[in-house]
């Protein structure tokens, strides 16, 4: 883990920003998106010409409630962010550029469970991480179905910065054997259907019980998906981050 200069970070406190925003966004439950508003405006601090750069805290002086984009704090994740393209069950396009961010909490424990797999030859992959209120009432538009979709009226686990959607690679970038693909939504996706090759069932159990070592849980239908158990009782939040032009 280190910190590095890059982007500004999103901050993103439960009991951040001014009165009246709070009081404002109250009846929509997501006064976290005011907060991270005002945070990311005041986070952009000039240091030198031409550039303009921002340190990036110390993750371990962060409140776990923050949010971080995990990228400035490890080189050794992968990501393939499925929904910020049509290469998705969606079929549809509903982030506006690929990030992936998660709470300070989360951050850390994805961090220390992929030294573990590093130290065995692997590294996490993500097809994604938080996911905005609005986005998840996009995909609801989409795809109606709590099968296959969250119900915003009650938001995912996601919306919290608490769950990611994730596979192993090897160091060298080969993704390990899972079964199906991602978003593959049959009962051959399930941790409990075992007619599948050996080496698959072997990366599935390494996967789930080295994540759950470290504080994860899993689904019964989604061999990809993990909730970091300590964030499930926060609410759910609307923050969007800034894209490249």
């Amino acid at each position: 883990m280190r910190s590095l200069l890059c982007l500004p970070l999103l901050l993103l406190f439960i009991n951040c920003g001014n009165s009246s925003k709070k009081s404002e966004e109250h009846h929509t439950g997501l006064s976290e998106a005011a907060a991270a508003e005002v945070l990311v405006k005041d986070s952009i601090q000039p240091v030198s010409e031409p550039e303009t750069q921002t340190s990036v805290p110390d993750l371990t002086a962060l409140n776990d409630t923050v949010f971080v984009r995990l990228a400035d704090y490890s080189d050794d994740f992968r990501y393939d962010l499925r929904y910020a393209t049509t290469n998705n069950f969606l079929k549809s396009q509903v982030y506006e550029c690929p990030e992936c961010y998660v709470r300070a909490t989360t951050a850390k424990a994805l961090i220390a469970v992929n030294e573990k797999f590093m130290e065995q030859g692997y590294r996490i992959k993500f097809f994604d991480c938080y996911r905005p209120h609005d986005v998840q009432k996009k995909m609801w538009k989409i795809m109606p179905n709590p099968i296959y979709v969250a119900d915003p009226a009650e938001g995912s686990i996601h919306n919290k910065g608490g769950a990611v959607d994730i596979t192993l690679e090897t160091l060298e970038g080969e993704e390990l054997p899972m079964g199906t693909t991602f978003d593959f939504f049959g009962r051959e996706a399930h941790h409990a259907y075992t007619k599948l090759p050996e080496d698959v069932l072997k990366n599935r159990k390494l996967l789930k019980e080295t994540m759950e070592e470290f504080g994860f849980g899993s689904i019964t239908s989604e061999w990809w998906h993990y909730n970091y158990k300590p964030v499930l009782d926060l609410s759910v939040a609307n923050f969007t981050w800034d894209c490249p032009e």
